[in-house]
C-alpha cells in the first residue's frame, strides 16, 4: 500500500496580522529611487538563482514601512503554484507568493509524481515516492513573496499562473515597520521551514 513519506513547509512569513480590508501595494512608488540592473545571459530554467551582494542602495520609506534592499536577485523558472492575498500583514507591500521551481524542479516529468499546495503564506509538497532526491527538491524550489516595484509589474504578477515559465529579477529585501514589525528575506536557497522564503522586490518579470 503507498504511503505518503515526506510533507515538508518550505517557508511562512513570521508574523500576521488581520487587516479590515484590503490594500493596494505601497511599494510601487520607491521603485524609481532603486537602480535597476540587467537579465544575466546566463539565466535559464536550468540555472540556479543569481543572488550578489549589494552596498550602497539606498533604504526607501513606503508608507509606514523602511524598505532596504540587501542584495541583486535574478531567477528563472516554473510556477509550481500562485497565491493571492489581500487580508495579512503582508499584503501591505506583497500581494502574491509564487512557489518556483528550477532545474529538476521545472521538469514536467518529476513535478506529475508532486503534490504541490500553498496557504498562510507557506508553499508544501509532499510525494507517495521520491521522484528525485529530497534535497534535490527542496534545493530547487522555494515560496517567494514577491513585492512589486510599480503598477505594471503588479498587474503582471497577479495575471501569472500555475505551470508557467518566468523569470523576474530585483532585489532581496529586509523591511522594518514603524511598530517594529520586520519581514526579511532569507538569504539561502538551501534552507528550510520558516524564514526560508525569499521576500522579493520585483522591477522586471517575464514570461518564457
Amino acid at each position: 500500500m503507498s504511503k505518503r513519506l515526506f510533507v515538508v513547509a518550505l517557508c511562512a512569513a513570521a508574523f500576521f496580522c488581520a487587516w479590515g480590508q484590503a490594500r493596494d501595494p505601497a511599494i510601487a512608488t520607491a521603485s524609481s529611487e532603486i537602480p535597476a540592473f540587467d537579465f544575466s545571459p546566463h539565466l535559464d530554467l536550468s540555472a540556479d538563482p543569481i543572488q550578489r551582494s549589494v552596498s550602497g542602495v539606498p533604504s526607501v520609506r513606503v508608507g509606514g514601512y523602511v524598505v532596504t534592499p540587501v542584495a541583486s536577485f535574478q531567477v528563472a523558472g516554473r510556477v509550481l503554484g500562485a497565491k493571492r492575498y489581500r487580508s495579512d500583514r503582508e499584503a501591505d507591500l506583497s500581494p502574491v507568493d509564487l512557489a518556483l521551481g528550477w532545474g529538476p524542479m521545472a521538469n514536467e516529468d518529476v513535478l506529475a509524481a508532486i503534490d504541490i499546495s500553498q496557504g498562510g503564506r507557506f508553499y508544501r509538497w509532499w510525494a507517495d515516492e521520491f521522484p528525485i532526491p529530497h534535497n534535490d527538491i527542496a534545493h530547487h524550489s522555494a515560496n517567494m513573496h514577491l513585492v512589486p516595484a510599480n503598477p505594471y509589474v503588479a498587474a503582471q504578477l497577479m495575471a501569472v499562473e500555475q505551470g508557467q515559465e518566468v523569470r523576474f529579477k530585483g532585489y532581496l529585501l529586509q523591511v522594518q515597520a514603524d511598530d517594529g514589525w520586520r519581514w526579511r528575506s532569507s538569504m539561502r536557497r538551501t534552507d528550510e521551514g520558516a524564514g526560508a522564503c525569499e521576500v522579493v522586490l520585483v522591477d522586471t518579470l517575464e514570461t518564457l
